[in-house]
């Protein structure tokens, strides 16, 4: 009884899928729905009424005795898509050529989209919307943005003007007012280290002196670390890339004209993130 409340439930969650066929080289997400000698197949949890094999040599590398202890009916798995056939209706997926990274963040945007469905349901109640109607709004946004997590993000961040022509002014506003609650603004991080050479006895007290008097905005957020002499590692942190960049410059300028006061010599290199 309890799988059947369980299975129950799953069938009533809003989930939103695309229509069409996976790209090849594409990564996705799907569940095993059947394992057989050969291979085992999985259905694409993206994408409507899409399912895609993956062949007993592409589960995981080296030989493979039993599949069954590899793959399992019911399990998520993310899979790489090898090759599509739309006229034969064929998908072939490969398990083993998905590195752990691309794993890591493909399970982390699919968590994402699945809290954007629930968000959309909230909006929905709020509006006195049938499931029917959500689900017509909610792939309207999968046609503009790369998912629905997407969406909520940029009216997180722009405003509901950004979507009032697509799914209307009052489903725009109910989606901005969700998505601020629910998603932290993003920040974004600029660096680079300084090599500082002083020759003088009190070469650290100088360092220090020109650390300390490091300044920056409200808005902005700065770490110093100590790489190792003569290296020190600045770190600028903004919710937008031109006040965080305006504001690395502004470092660059203040502590090169100190160090050159002090009596210093100072070169900076800037680091990607």
């Amino acid at each position: 009884m309890k799988d059947e409340k369980r299975e129950s439930e799953l069938q009533e969650r809003l989930v939103i899928r695309r229509s069409g066929y996976p790209s090849v080289g594409e990564i996705v997400i799907g569940t095993v729905t059947r394992v057989l000698d050969f291979g085992a197949f999985a259905s694409l949890d993206e994408y409507e009424n899409k399912e895609g094999m993956v062949h007993i040599s592409e589960v995981a590398s080296g030989w493979i005795k039993d599949i069954r202890e590899h793959v399992k009916k019911g399990q998520k798995v993310v899979c790489k898509v090898l090759s599509v056939n739309p006229k034969r209706g064929h998908i072939d997926l490969s398990i083993k050529d998905v590195n752990e990274r691309q794993k890591r963040e493909k399970i982390r945007q699919w968590k994402n989209e699945m809290s954007a469905f629930k968000w959309l349901e909230i909006v929905g109640n709020k509006l006195n919307l049938s499931k029917e109607e959500v689900l017509k709004l909610g792939k309207k946004l999968l046609k503009e943005y790369d998912s629905v997590y997407s969406a909520f993000d940029e009216v997180a961040s722009e405003g509901y003007e950004v979507l009032a022509k697509l799914v209307g002014e009052e489903f725009a506003k109910t989606m901005a007012e969700i998505a601020r609650e629910n998603i932290k603004p993003k920040k974004v991080k600029v660096r680079g280290y300084f090599e500082i050479k002083f020759l003088h006895s009190d070469g650290v007290e100088r360092i220090k002196r020109v650390f300390q008097d490091l300044k920056t905005d409200e808005a902005v957020s700065l770490e110093v670390y100590y790489i190792g002499a003569p290296k020190y590692r600045v770190v600028v942190e903004a919710e937008d890339y031109k006040v965080a960049e305006n504001a690395l410059k502004k470092i660059v300028t203040n502590v090169s004209k100190l160090v050159k006061k002090l009596g210093g010599e100072s070169n900076f290199v800037r680091e990607a993130i």
